[in-house]
């Protein structure tokens, strides 16, 4: 229903005032759970009680569990990422060593769902830790929780549409494909690009509660400011993670995944367009438009980018199996990023953004072309790999700072100002 980043941004409003931030937290939490209780009582009737899989769907059920008790929101509302950040990266760490000593075969599956929930759970439930610092005693007749109901169910309908576009590609391959294998090929494809995207979005995480708390305080040029300053950081990244992926995706795949998923190289090029697209749809989107309360624009947006989305699997998928959907979904989000421009034209020039995106264009096709060439150079190995990234990453950076990019002077200033004292 949105609520994460619902929450998020109602806690970055009233942030300066304990105690409207405490009653704000409780009445998110306590609508939340009611939420999630709906859910595990959908999602057991519906997937859990029977059939083939049931055994798995009920392991998983902790993972809605575990979302009930996310205070991430919360943390991040106040600007705390510190907390959140090593949460996630403890949790990960050990997750992924449980894997490699717990999971050895395809029997090993349960264990694996166990590993990823269990992991999940921890995580969320170690934040608790936390909180008696940030609230106060709050008595329930205080609270008022379902004003919160129509501002997180006018985000729903959002999350509803990206959920279309970003998970039913899955089951419409697997729905229209004889060979289901084309799912997996997909889905790894899938989590490769959105690993890149996610570092390419990363300030939206940031930006949120500062936009929402800048928003509440009326500074407008503050926004703008923000604004401005996102686009090109995100523009600084897209095009080397983008270009770059496309550049190693021969040699990474049969390292990373063996023998088999030759396929999945052909789709991490196909659908990696979609780290440009996600990108300046996040600043847009996440970073502008829901916490200065515009939700009916963002809606639209995606709305039409899960309609076109829709349309063109039934047509790709029947055609190109899995290329196909990543097709659709390269389609869907261009769509999704170019309805938010047009609906934001008065306040947001394409133009300028054109005119921000020139440098880091020009020196991502520079880089990609000198990684190539080394690609063909080197043998295909992991270090051959991370020769590539190593001196791609140099150049892309060498050739910014032959273009006097402020970014990256002031990332430069910044560290140096850390380090050298």
């Amino acid at each position: 229903m949105g609520v994460s980043t619902y929450g998020q941004r109602e806690i970055a409003y009233v942030r300066d005032n304990e105690k409207l931030r405490t009653k704000t937290f409780f009445e998110i939490l306590i609508m939340r759970a009611i939420t999630l209780t709906i859910s595990i009582t959908i999602f057991y009737f519906t997937f859990a009680s029977h059939g083939k899989y049931s055994m798995y769907y009920k392991i998983l059920l902790l993972e809605i569990i575990a979302n009930m008790i996310d205070i991430s929101w919360f943390f991040q509302g106040q600007e705390e990422f510190k907390k959140t950040v090593i949460r996630n990266m403890i949790v990960k760490l050990i997750s992924v060593i449980c894997i490699f000593i717990f999971v050895k075969t395809q029997e090993d599956l349960a264990i694996y769902f166990l590993i990823y929930v269990l992991s999940t759970f921890l995580g969320n439930l170690s934040l608790w830790l936390y909180l008696p610092k940030y609230v106060q005693k709050v008595r329930i007749k205080e609270l008022n929780i379902w004003r919160h109901l129509k501002p997180t169910i006018e985000l729903f309908i959002p999350q509803v549409a990206i959920q279309i576009y970003t998970v039913l590609d899955k089951t419409m391959i697997g729905a229209i494909v004889e060979d289901k294998s084309e799912v997996g090929f997909y889905e790894q494809a899938q989590k490769i690009i959105k690993l890149l995207v996610t570092i390419a979005t990363s300030l939206a995480t940031v930006m949120i509660p500062r936009m929402a708390n800048t928003f509440a305080n009326g500074e407008k040029d503050k926004l703008k400011e923000y604004m401005n300053k996102s686009f090109k950081f995100v523009l600084l990244l897209v095009f080397p993670l983008m270009l770059g992926i496309i550049s190693i995706a021969n040699k990474f795949v049969p390292i990373f995944y063996g023998e088999g998923y030759e396929k999945v190289i052909y789709l991490i090029i196909v659908i990696s367009p979609i780290i440009l697209a996600i990108g300046l749809s996040g600043v847009i989107g996440a970073q502008y438009l829901l916490p200065t309360k515009q939700q009916k624009k963002y809606t639209i947006s995606v709305v039409i980018g899960a309609i076109v989305n829709f349309v063109f699997n039934i047509i790709f998928i029947h055609l190109w199996q899995s290329i196909g959907a990543s097709i659709a979904t390269v389609i869907a989000e261009f769509t999704v990023t170019g309805v938010q421009f047009y609906l934001m034209r008065k306040e947001i020039k394409l133009l300028e953004v054109f005119k921000m995106a020139k440098k880091y264009c020009i020196a991502g096709i520079i880089m990609f072309s000198i990684s190539i060439v080394l690609g063909i150079l080197i043998k295909d190995n992991l270090l051959s790999i991370i020769v590539q990234i190593g001196v791609s990453g140099f150049v892309y950076i060498g050739l910014l700072l032959l273009m006097k990019d402020e970014l990256v002077f002031e990332g430069i200033d910044k560290i140096k100002k850390k380090f050298v004292k």
